[in-house]
């Protein structure tokens, strides 16, 4: 199963603001439709901190010639995933994971803020480098 380049700087910086992991990857199975979300470049994480439970998707927004493109598929993994967790795990809330370059790069240009408030899209940004959550964006 693959996963994200930055799968385990997420995981880590994950761990050193104190969540615990539960889950790696978090599988999922809902409407005959199995879910494992390894679908080439991507996990999600279970994690749970003081009855808190949250899945995170890790992007890594690295081809930024196609960052619309990533973002498409991003999304719409999203949607999916959230959908499934409410079927599943309601208790549990679905974050995305970005870079903090492409937060930088993209995610502050004027249509993903539109997609994102739209969909009620989760940020975790993060710093792949120092492996450390940059900022939960609510």
């Amino acid at each position: 199963m693959a996963k994200d380049v930055f799968h385990n700087a997420v995981k880590q910086a994950l761990v050193q603001d104190g969540w615990t992991i539960t889950h790696d990857p978090l599988t999922l199975s809902v409407g005959g439709v199995d879910m494992a979300i390894d679908l080439g470049a991507e996990q999600l994480i279970g994690a749970a901190r003081e009855n808190q439970l949250i899945a995170v998707e890790v992007k890594s927004f690295l081809a930024q010639s196609s960052a619309i493109s990533e973002f498409h598929t991003a999304l719409g993994q999203f949607l999916n995933y959230r959908s499934a967790l409410h079927q599943r795990e309601p208790e549990r809330i679905l974050w995305l994971a970005i870079p903090i370059n492409a937060q930088i790069s993209f995610f502050r240009r004027e249509f993903p803020q539109l997609m994102i408030r739209e969909h009620q899209i989760k940020l975790l940004i993060y710093d792949p480098e120092a492996e450390v959550i940059v900022e939960w964006k609510n």
